[in-house]
């Protein structure tokens, strides 16, 4: 059962958002609905609370009790504004959580969508539309508003959409972000550090960054995801299971455990290729001579190891970070290791690998097929690498 969070703000317009409540309760949807105090004064929160059989959240703080505003929106599958005043939008926009709804909204894990309702000018006016501008770089969505006839009088641009425009706009978004239901992703990511004694060890600059990007955009498809996690700061959305590690061979021993049971691995930690020999169990003195006795074992090739243990109908897919000839080590790592897929990055490329909010890829199939993306995003490079990704699984 999918789990919506509505959150209605002060426009006529809310009138229209019981029906939408009505639609997503008749569709076997669980609502649960938020209100400003201003919507209070539209509808009764009665209303809501009757129609979607859960209360009304309308304060922060309700007599002598807190309202989670987290709890809640880590509850929900999908977040709904309708409507969406100026107001509103300019809060969500600027982050001003002086009420439930907002609050709510910068505590969700969930895809927003956001349905806007006011006059003409309002909707036209430059500060407005900075908003909308502000919210689609947040990732929300933007259902758009209607023609006709305003409260002021006025026709033109500004109505919210009907509620059974905005129930199909949702409906088919999620649907389309729902292809991977019931499969389980593991996906490996940051580096790996190993050893050489207590305050030092071997490792790489890799932030981690796109491996989460890719774990959390698979949970949004609806798969089981497992984040085997290398030593990094960053910290991935609520809902995935992130497996904290160190070094190689613990990475290793999580996914080796987690194979068998996945449906797609996805091999985009950075691990450290080799490790010392010995490990001194006390800190290694500096000397006036330098060190030129440091011996290294290699670590275990994760991908390489699990590639001769895959499955039929089991898609691996690889990493390959490169500076010189990269379409010719990318396809050697692609044979070598039993992959489906493997996603070039090229050193060379400005904006483009360890700790950067952008990436560029060449994705590589072992069809023989290569297809080159722009660069883009972090977060849209994990979207362009599961939709290459999505057709292998049939």
């Amino acid at each position: 059962m999918q789990r919506i969070v509505l959150g209605v703000s002060g426009s006529i317009a809310a009138y229209k958002s019981v029906s939408l409540v009505r639609l997503f309760v008749k569709a076997g949807k669980e609502v649960k609905v938020i209100m400003t105090p201003s919507a209070a004064e539209f509808v009764a929160p009665l209303t809501f609370a009757t129609l979607s059989k859960h209360a009304v959240s309308i304060d922060l703080i309700d007599g002598d009790q807190w309202s989670n505003h987290v709890d809640l929106g880590l509850w929900a599958d999908a977040f709904v504004v309708a409507p969406a005043t100026a107001t509103t939008i300019s809060k969500m926009a600027s982050g001003q959580s002086d009420n439930m709804l907002v609050a709510t909204y910068l505590s969700a894990k969930c895809p927003v969508y956001i349905a806007p309702a006011m006059d003409l000018d309002m909707w036209k006016h430059p500060a407005t539309q900075a908003n909308i501008e502000k919210l689609i770089s947040y990732d929300n969505k933007i259902i758009p508003v209607g023609h006709g006839e305003l409260a002021s009088g006025l026709v033109g641009d500004g109505r919210m959409a009907e509620p059974e425009d905005i129930y199909d706009y949702l409906d088919q978004d999620l649907k389309k972000n729902a292809d991977l239901v019931g499969k389980t992703v593991v996906i490996t990511a940051g580096p790996t550090q190993e050893a050489l004694d207590p305050v030092r060890f071997l490792s790489n600059h890799s932030t981690g960054t796109m491996g989460i990007k890719l774990a959390e955009d698979c949970l949004r498809r609806g798969a089981t995801v497992h984040l085997v996690l290398g030593p990094t700061s960053q910290r991935p959305m609520h809902g995935i299971t992130v497996h904290y590690v160190k070094t190689a061979e613990e990475m290793y021993q999580i996914c080796e455990t987690l194979h068998q049971e996945s449906d797609i691995m996805i091999f985009a930690a950075a691990v450290a290729d080799y490790k010392p020999v010995e490990y001194s169990d006390h800190k290694i003195k500096k000397t006036e001579r330098d060190m030129t006795n440091l011996s290294l074992d290699r670590t275990i090739d994760i991908a390489g190891t699990l590639g001769k243990k895959k499955k039929p109908g089991q898609i691996h897919v690889g990493f390959a970070l490169e500076s010189d000839n990269e379409s010719t080590h990318a396809q050697s790592k692609l044979d070598k290791k039993n992959f489906d897929l493997i996603v070039l990055n090229s050193l060379r490329v400005k904006g483009a690998g360890f700790g950067k909010g952008t990436n560029q890829v060449t994705i590589y199939g072992s069809d023989g097929k290569k297809h080159p993306f722009g660069l883009k995003k972090k977060k849209e490079v994990a979207v362009d690498i599961i939709d290459y990704l999505v057709p292998y699984l049939s």
